[in-house]
């Protein structure tokens, strides 16, 4: 029996694009902000665009903070993409001052060197801890990277004009700076292992 995957929508999402992806793998899913299909899905999906700091407060209006963190700490197979991925720490210089969901410790901290915002594609780099990624181009577009306090759950790294942490792996939780959904056949790919591994 498939496990139904859960895409959370809290306005802050690149929703079609995931929707789109999940659609050309044939994989059973749900677009939903109801903390209940959050808390009975076989899997999740948490992607963002946007402010980090209008991102945590729709959460926290949806009443999604802690729906979400249950599900990371039942172990259910979680990915979190670009925004998705720093809202999971504790602060971030876009909103200083301002808490995220500290799901994981360590910080989001912006280019200071080069064309800011990066978009366009990059290389990535995997480290020992990676399931599910291939050294291979993936499409970006962010201004903020993420500094985790555990090095060891780093699962790959890129460049730009710095090396900096492109996506992490720990336990049931990924997550990922790039945009997989973007990313032609190496995020098609990195989908595939995820659903299937996860």
């Amino acid at each position: 029996m498939k496990q139904t995957t859960v895409i959370v929508d809290y306005d802050a999402g690149n929703l079609k694009s995931i929707a789109n992806m999940l659609n050309f793998l044939g994989e059973d899913f749900l677009i939903s902000s109801k903390a209940d299909d959050i808390k009975n899905a076989g899997r999740i999906i948490f992607p963002g665009q946007g402010h980090f700091r209008q991102a945590v407060e729709n959460l926290d209006k949806k009443n999604l903070i802690e729906p979400i963190k249950a599900v990371v700490n039942n172990g259910k197979p979680f990915l979190g993409i670009c925004l998705g991925l720093q809202i999971l720490f504790e602060k971030s210089e876009e909103a200083p001052n301002f808490e995220g969901l500290s799901i994981l410790k360590g910080e989001v901290k912006k280019f200071t060197s080069g064309k800011v915002p990066q978009i366009g594609w990059n290389r990535i780099k995997t480290t020992k801890n990676n399931s599910y990624l291939d050294d291979n181009f993936f499409y970006f577009v962010n201004s903020f990277y993420v500094v985790p306090e555990d090095k060891s759950i780093i699962s790959s790294t890129a460049n730009y004009n710095i090396d900096f942490c492109s996506s992490i792996q720990k336990d049931n939780l990924t997550a990922v700076q790039f945009h997989p959904e973007k990313s032609a056949d190496a995020g098609m790919n990195f989908f595939k292992l995820w659903i299937s591994k996860a």
